[in-house]
């Protein structure tokens, strides 16, 4: 029987929203399982809410209503949000479900019989008034550190510290004030101790779980495996364990399970499946791949493998794990209104720029994520909307105008082939960077791809041909149209409805990467007439940005710049300096100088302004152009070596001091302000024809002159 593949992410709260941090994940997730698709996998994709446990016993309480009322909000708030964002589960189902009770009954009785179920007293906080145990956040009182009042009985929310409940100062219930008292309860334990050796051995496997967290995880081998309390004393928001009284299942033995109990769900529901265990049965044809955040690591790499394999099921085969998200560089932080939720954005933003973003900066490894909001707003203008986009819009525009949507036939020979034919060839370099889930390897081959194609449409001038030789005109075009509608298939893993839109403007069915695999030139059918184009997506706006972050009403608004940062720490971004008419005294920008204007990598001090004569400023020849290439100039840390398009058929050559401010994959695609009059010089030997004119004081703090949507070589006066 062939692999079947079945993919998970970390089951969401249902406590509260998601927010921008939970979508980095599924997002991820999403990608790999569209990828896998389209490669032609036998894949589903499964999720739930996770709905038991004390934090959604207490805030339904503090409602006044039943926990099943409490979850059943988040659940139908969840699933909006994931949809919204493109994220296409098989099924999403939730924890607290006949199916999860009936494999958590089931699990726990196979791991009682083997003898790995213990029973231990354990003494804990009890309130005599509710008649209840306590767990730590049903306990409130003084931090013992810093003094803070009303805080949680394992962790201080002001200073961070953690402690045990018997530390906090004048202790008492979170439901009705009375200080707790200390008695025994008996609990179960999981003997995970006694699988050790086991747990070792998977750990061991090949792509099991990332190298460096295999080596972390040997520091719970090295102080001996602590057994695991799967009970907690009712009242308690789970199910209760059979043959037990008042006893309930721990939130962290049927989590997991959701997994299980979703794939029985949609098996019952769809009839792909007869059950669950056509998938989790120990010797079903199946991979399984679980995506979760670092901070979960153990339950999923020690915990759930040996409760698996106690019970007879499948184990997982391999754990993919992600860092955390930060927002301009800081935790994010409800407090500072960069706990994002996610329907915060989608008021405001296409998801697509949100996915491409977190694409183009996740790599196979768990380091953290940051979302600078002028990263995001500079790297999706400069590669999606201004590179990608561009390519799409040039060539598609040009065909459905003069040339009435008719493509031209393929060719035998020439550039365009090869264009074409280059491009299929970097293919599964593509592949092998989203199946390694180096997903931005795989954009940073996509956007070469893209850069190049424009640099063809540049060098062969189809809009100069169009009335002197249209069928040469259509040739180049045409082409160019065919390594969009690869970039459409390139893309549609990480940017569905982008590429949706580009193959309906293609009037070409969707092209996927099981077709990639034995693609030849031309991919277009080029008998059929085209659709009807229109920019695949608008440029990102500096205001439709920031307010994805929401200051707290109770706190001053943060800089509109540095969203979250109250404009303490972090440097303001600047707005581009606007030309001035002549008439009107102008501003003196802070200008890079790249060429032809002294040092090339420092910037001209903006000092008094001095009066010129008109005649004078009237000899800088100023014009609109487009960065079609960057790359980092060797041996000098702040040059970037720019081929820009100024619409002179032949993009120029500039040597530009910003590798401080932008990476060379952020300024790709670019529009900029370039002064195209200077003597060229040569810098690291390099010879540079112009200059690029940027506001803000230097190294990190520049911001390039954006012109608008003009043509390149459009004058700026």
């Amino acid at each position: 029987m062939a692999e079947r593949i079945l993919v998970t992410s970390a089951l969401p709260y249902a406590n509260g929203a998601i927010h921008l941090g939970h979508v980095v994940e599924y997002v991820q997730t999403d990608i790999y399982v569209r990828f896998l698709r389209s490669c032609g996998q036998d894949v589903v994709y499964f999720c739930a809410d996770d709905t038991h446990g004390t934090p959604i016993e207490l805030n339904a309480s503090k409602l006044g209503i039943p926990p099943e009322q409490f979850v059943a909000r988040f659940h139908d708030e969840h699933q909006r949000d994931f949809r919204d964002f493109d994220v296409r589960f098989d099924y999403f189902h939730s924890t607290n479900s006949p199916e999860n009770r009936q494999y958590a009954e089931l699990i726990y009785g196979r791991l009682k019989d083997a003898g790995d179920i213990d029973r231990r007293d354990v003494e804990q906080a009890y309130c005599e008034k509710d008649k209840r145990f306590l767990p730590d956040r049903f306990i409130r009182g003084t931090c013992p550190n810093c003094k803070a009042a009303d805080q949680y009985g394992d962790a201080c929310e002001k200073c961070g510290k953690t402690y045990n409940p018997t530390d906090l100062i004048d202790a008492h219930c979170a439901l009705c004030r009375t200080p707790p008292v200390r008695r025994n309860s008996e609990h179960l334990f999981f003997r995970l101790s006694r699988h050790a050796d086991f747990l070792q051995e998977v750990l061991k496997r090949p792509g099991f779980i990332h190298p460096g967290l295999a080596t972390q995880l040997q520091g719970f081998f090295e102080k001996g495996l602590s057994d695991w309390d799967i009970s907690r004393d009712g009242p308690y928001f789970g199910f209760a364990i059979p043959g037990e009284t008042d006893k309930f299942f721990y939130v962290w033995l049927d989590a997991p399970i959701g997994y299980i109990a979703t794939t029985e769900k949609w098996a019952k529901e769809t009839g792909r499946a007869k059950d669950a265990l056509e998938y989790w049965a120990k010797d079903a044809p199946t991979r399984i791949v679980h995506f979760i955040g670092k901070d979960i690591v153990y339950f999923h790499a020690l915990f759930w493998p040996a409760v698996l394999k106690v019970a007879g099921f499948h184990i997982p085969n391999e754990i993919k794990v992600h860092g955390h998200l930060t927002v301009n560089g800081e935790k994010m932080s409800k407090t500072r209104g960069t706990m994002v939720p996610a329907r915060d954005y989608l008021e405001q933003l296409d998801p697509s720029y949100l996915r491409y973003f977190y694409a183009a900066n996740l790599g196979a490894g768990v380091e953290d994520l940051d979302l600078s909001l002028k990263d995001f707003r500079l790297r999706v203008n400069g590669e999606l909307v201004n590179n990608v986009g561009n390519l799409a819009n040039r060539a598609l525009s040009m065909l459905a105008g003069p040339l009435e949507k008719k493509l031209a036939p393929g060719r035998q020979e020439g550039a365009g082939r090869t264009l074409v034919e280059q491009a299929l060839a970097r293919v599964p370099e593509v592949r092998e960077a989203f199946e390694k889930l180096e997903y931005r390897a795989a954009i940073k081959i996509i956007t070469d791809i893209a850069s190049t194609a424009n640099a063809f449409l540049q060098t062969q001038a189809p809009w100069a041909l169009v009335k002197k030789d249209a069928e040469a005109a259509r040739a180049d075009l045409s082409d160019a149209a065919d390594v969009a509608y690869l970039l459409g298939a390139l893309l549609a893993p990480v940017t569905p409805r982008v590429s949706e839109r580009l193959f309906a403007q293609l009037n070409a069915p969707p092209l996927t990467f099981q077709a990639l695999a034995t693609a030849k030139y031309p991919l277009l059918d080029r008998t059929r007439p085209l659709g009807t184009p229109e920019p695949l997506l608008p440029r990102l706006e500096e205001d439709r940005v920031n307010a994805i972050i929401k200051a707290p009403p109770e706190l001053p608004v943060a800089d509109s710049t540095t969203p979250g940062s109250g404009g303490k720490d972090k440097k303001k971004e600047k707005k581009p300096v606007e030309a001035k008419t002549p008439e009107a005294q102008p501003a003196v920008p802070t200008t890079q100088a790249s060429a032809g204007a002294g040092a090339g990598t420092g910037t001209a001090e903006a000092g008094p302004a001095a009066d010129i004569e008109y005649a004078d400023f009237a000899k800088v020849v100023l014009k609109a152009g487009r960065i079609v290439a960057a790359e980092k100039v060797k041996g000098a840390d702040k040059l970037l070596k720019l081929d820009v398009d100024l619409g002179e058929g032949t993009p120029r050559t500039i040597v530009s001091g910003i590798a401080e401010a932008y990476t060379a994959e952020a300024v790709a695609g670019r529009r900029v302000v370039v002064v195209a009059n200077l003597k060229p010089r040569k810098l690291k030997g390099i010879e540079s024809r112009g200059m690029l004119l940027t506001a803000g004081s230097g190294g990190k703090d520049l911001s390039l002159l954006d012109p608008g949507d003009v043509a390149p070589g459009s004058d700026v006066k």
